[in-house]
Order: structure tokens, then C-alpha cells, then sequence
């Protein structure tokens, strides 16, 4: 339709169909994504508590791997999802959203095949982890980009935080494959869970074959039907239905906008222009930039992993703990079941309450971990007659439990979905693969920080903390709490353009405020009932960068 033009609409109401059974289904589908991370983060435990693997490792008669190879082991995945994150941003705007995604299941299968072939030492599992970690990347970056482009404005925010109740569910299965295996003595005690990992990548590779690309990618790149074909399927509009031509309108409009703005350029200047503006301005590209990544390191701020990797050897050793699978279940069982509370509070009650609330309530609880724990709790201990180390007082090393399972409650809840849901909002098309990029890339990399520093933080030899480590997350929850005051948005409600023209227009504390009042349509040339539109310009402005 050279030349043409696409049936616009001024009315804010308007530029988005009614929300359909397919378009939940092809969304939610995206989250499964979220089981890469889980899983991954949840299997190693196993894999490096396995007595035939440990053998493997470091020879005959081992009894526990070496702790460089166990740090070398489990930190190698989180510095290859690193570089697949950052990776991923530029090919995601190179072959699409979608095909970005299998190209990472692609990459992750092929890691888990050169881990399974471990037959001696460690080279084939770092080797495996590191590539499987591309894989990670990849997914992991990518998968809440497209869902934030491809999911309807008013159930975005539930749809992507099924990418995190996805992570919970990895983590649970992770946990039960691991208990399963862990009493094998041939080489399935590690194959075994290693293996399921085939299982992701087919199924989440496999399905996504099946699926459109995101319209927004297709914008970018000047392809306007094929954005109008994606947009409908998604829809389950006709190509030619008014919502359809409005909703394309408006992402036209607002790529228009933006690109008047961030013209495209070379390689180089595309990562710069997410570093382009002042940091006191709300809508700028640089602000947009510190508030993903940072909201991502408040996120690991909060010492959720700390929780999961560390605190049930903490509390084992004082004897208030008979089984460790069981706590450690029940902690993970917390997890999965308080995610899907925030697919009604983050549409009810918006993001920044949620971060806000939410960061108030880890606060609370560590600091109560860290003050029982110091007083009578975790840090009183004895030696008994067999030599082994008891709690003097059981009953507060419980209740200690009990505010460490709050506190997973508050997280799972709040900040677990709320960072990954307002990454996918904030940044503007242009910028967008790139932004989200970062700020995965962000929470990898302080992942991989607290999980170096954390044992010298806790070890009997090194700084010993003991429960006193938690007046350090309690600190940073405390940062978290007022970062999200300050800095966080309000982005409920309205779709990607719109949150471009809210930052703009408010401040994070007034934005919950701010209401639509003009379509990008009606600015960027809307006559009538239709918006001047001429295909072969919108295909030649089109740019990978």
C-alpha cells in the first residue's frame, strides 16, 4: 500500500484490541522462558553434591569437590549468560525477537550436550555450562522483550510476571529431580538432571516456531504488512480490523517520533544512544538506561539467593533442622505459590507499589532475622557431648524460619516479577533490545557477584557473619525501598508509547497520576479518521540500529 495510509485513531481508548483467550495463551506461553533460569539455578546443586560426580572430578575417594572447582563450576554459567545478554540485544534486532530466542534454545541444547558428555574432569562441564549459559542469555533477556512488545497493555504486566513464576517453577522441579537422583550411584546421578534440560529447549525452541514475531520489530525494521500480519495473529483481529490498523498506527507514530529524536546510525552509535541525555532528566535515554540495570541490582540487593544457596546449611548446623530437603522445599514451595499472587496486585495496585510495599516487607523481616539471630537465635550456639554444634535456643532459630519465609513471600511477590515487568516497559523502541539487554546482563552480573563474595562473607574462616549477614541485606533492601520510592514509575495501564510520553511528562512520585491524552497518531499527522502514511518511507527509515 505505497503510499497509503493507515486508519488512525485520536482516542487513547481506542488503539488496542479487546484482549482474547488467544492472545493470554500466545503470551503466557512466551513466560515458560522462565524455566531456563529456574532449572538452571537449581540443578548445579545437585549435580555438584553428587558423589559419583564429585569422584569424577577430583579422583577416587573424594568426598566433596574443591573449592575452586565448585566456584569455577557454578559461577562459569552466570559469566555466559553475561555475554549472552549483551550479545542478544543486537541480534534480536538483526533476525527478530522471536528467532533470537531459538537461536538461544539452540545454543542452550548444545551446552547441555557437551555436559552430558563428561566422561573425565572438568573440562566438558565448564565448557558445557559456559555455552549453555550464551544459551541462557539469550532467553533470558529476550523472551521479556518480546513478551513486553507482543503481550496487551492491560494484562502486560500479569503475562510477564508468569516469566518469573516460570523461574519458581525451574527452581521446584530442580529441587525434586535433584532429591530423585541424589541416591544413584552410576553416572545418572549428574546425567540425569542435566539431561531434563533438553526437555526446555525443545519445548519453548519448538513452540515459539509456531508464533508470530513481534509488530514492533517488524516497525523497527520498516516492514509495516508483516507488522500488520504479527499484530493481528496476536490480536486475533483481521489484518484490515480498526484495532489492528490503529494499534500499527500508533507504533508507527510513536517509532517516528522516536527515531526524530534517536536517529539511527552505525553499530556504535546505536549503544551509544542508551547513553545519551542527562541523568536529571526523567525521559532521557541515560536514566532510562540506570533505572533497568540498577533496578536489577536492587533486585539481587535483596539476598534472595543468599536465601536459597546459603541459609539452610546456616540453620542445619545449629540442629533445628533435621532434614535440609524439607526446609529447603519448603522455602522453594513459598516461592511458587506467592508468584502468582502478583498477577492481580501488579494490575490492581500497579508496579511502583508493589516494589515500594514490597521492599518495606524484606526490610522488616531481615533486619528481624539479623536482631533474633544476634540475640538469641542462630549466633547463640553450644558443642554437646558428641561434639556437634546445637542452638541454645531452638524456638527462636525457628521463628527465624518463619521471617525468612516472609521475607521469600514479600519477594516472590513483589520485586521477583516487578524489576523483570518494568525492564520491558521503560525504554523507547529504538533503544529497546538493547536496554533490556543491559539490564539482564545487570542481574547476571551481580549474581555472579554476591554469589563470589557471599562465602567469604559467612565461612567459619573467613568473615563468619552468622546471622549478622542479614543486617546487611536488611540494609539493602532498606536502599531498595527508597530507590523505589524516588526513582521507580508508574507504568500500569498503558501501552510501551504511552509510558514514553509519561516519563516525559511526570516524575516517578506523580506518575501514577498521569493519565493518556493524545494518541502519537494525532501528533505525528493524524487527518481525520486516517494518518498519513507512506509505506516505501516507513521501509527505507527502517534500521537494524
Amino acid at each position: 500500500m505505497p503510499g497509503g495510509a493507515l486508519a488512525a485513531t485520536g482516542d487513547v481508548d481506542r488503539i488496542e484490541a479487546p484482549v482474547t483467550v488467544k492472545a493470554y495463551l500466545i503470551c503466557a506461553f512466551a513466560s515458560f522462558g522462565g524455566i531456563f533460569f529456574g532449572y538452571d539455578s537449581g540443578y548445579i546443586n545437585g549435580v555438584t553434591g553428587s558423589k559419583v560426580f564429585i569422584e569424577l572430578v577430583e579422583g577416587p575417594g573424594a568426598t566433596a569437590l574443591k573449592g575452586s572447582n565448585l566456584s569455577l563450576i557454578t559461577s562459569i554459567l552466570s559469566a555466559g549468560t553475561f555475554f549472552g545478554a549483551i550479545i542478544a540485544g543486537d541480534v534480536s534486532d538483526m533476525i527478530g525477537r522471536k528467532w533470537t530466542v531459538i537461536m538461544g534454545c539452540a545454543i542452550y541444547i548444545l551446552g547441555v550436550i557437551i555436559q552430558i558428555a563428561e566422561s573425565k574432569g572438568l573440562a566438558c562441564i565448564v565448557a558445557g555450562r559456559l555455552v549453555a549459559g550464551l544459551g541462557v542469555g539469550f532467553e533470558s533477556a529476550i523472551v521479556i522483550l518480546y513478551m513486553s512488545e507482543i503481550c496487551p497493555k492491560k494484562v502486560r504486566g500479569a503475562l510477564v510476571a508468569g516469566y518469573q513464576f516460570c523461574i519458581t517453577i525451574g527452581i521446584l522441579v530442580a529441587s525434586c529431580v535433584n532429591y530423585a537422583t541424589q541416591n544413584r550411584t552410576d553416572s545418572g546421578s549428574y546425567r540425569i538432571p542435566i539431561g531434563i534440560q533438553f526437555a526446555w529447549g525443545l519445548i519453548l525452541g519448538g513452540g515459539l516456531m509456531l508464533l508470530p514475531d513481534s509488530p514492533r520489530y517488524f516497525v523497527k525494521r520498516g516492514r509495516v504488512e508483516k507488522a500488520r500480519n504479527a499484530l493481528g495473529r496476536l490480536r486475533g483481529q483481521p489484518g484490515d480490523s480498526e484495532y489492528i490498523e490503529a494499534e500499527l498506527a500508533e507504533i508507527i507514530a510513536n517509532e517516528e517520533y522516536e527515531r526524530s529524536i534517536i536517529p539511527a546510525g552505525s553499530w556504535f552509535t546505536g549503544w551509544a544512544n542508551c547513553f545519551s541525555g542527562s541523568v536529571f532528566k526523567s525521559n532521557s535515554n541515560l536514566r532510562k538506561t540506570i533505572l533497568g540495570t540498577s533496578l536489577q541490582m536492587m533486585q539481587q540487593w535483596t539476598g534472595v539467593n543468599f536465601i536459597f544457596y546459603y541459609s539452610t546449611p546456616f540453620l542445619q548446623s545449629t540442629g533445628a533442622i533435621g532434614n535440609p530437603f524439607l526446609i529447603s522445599l519448603i522455602f522453594t514451595l513459598v516461592n511458587v505459590c506467592s508468584t502468582p499472587i502478583s498477577f492481580y496486585t501488579v494490575e490492581k495496585f500497579g508496579r511502583r507499589p508493589l516494589l515500594v510495599w514490597g521492599a518495606l516487607g524484606m526490610l522488616i523481616c531481615q533486619f528481624l532475622v539479623a536482631i533474633i539471630g544476634v540475640t538469641v537465635g542462630f549466633n547463640k550456639t553450644f558443642v554437646n557431648a558428641a561434639g556437634d554444634t546445637r542452638a541454645v535456643n531452638l524456638s527462636a532459630v525457628n521463628a527465624q524460619v518463619a521471617f525468612i519465609a516472609i521475607f521469600i513471600f514479600f519477594f516472590a511477590s513483589t520485586w521477583g516479577p516487578g524489576a523483570w515487568i518494568v525492564i520491558g516497559e521503560i525504554f523507547p523502541l529504538p533503544i529497546r533490545s538493547r536496554g533490556v539487554a543491559l539490564s539482564t546482563a545487570s542481574n547476571w552480573l551481580w549474581n555472579t557477584i554476591i554469589a563470589v563474595i557471599t562465602p567469604y562473607m559467612v565461612g567459619e574462616t573467613e568473615g563468619n557473619l552468622k546471622s549478622s549477614v542479614f543486617f546487611i541485606w536488611g540494609g539493602l533492601c532498606t536502599c531498595a525501598f527508597v530507590y523505589a520510592f524516588f526513582l521507580v514509575p508508574e507504568t500500569k495501564g498503558l501501552s510501551l508509547e504511552q509510558v514514553d510520553q509519561m516519563m516525559a511528562e511526570t516524575t516517578p512520585r506523580t506518575s501514577a497520576k498521569w493519565k493518556p491524552h493524545s494518541t502519537f497518531a494525532s501528533q505525528m499527522g493524524l487527518k481525520g479518521d486516517k494518518m498519513d502514511l507512506n509505506v516505501e518511507d516507513v521501509e527505507r527509515k527502517g534500521s537494524v540500529f
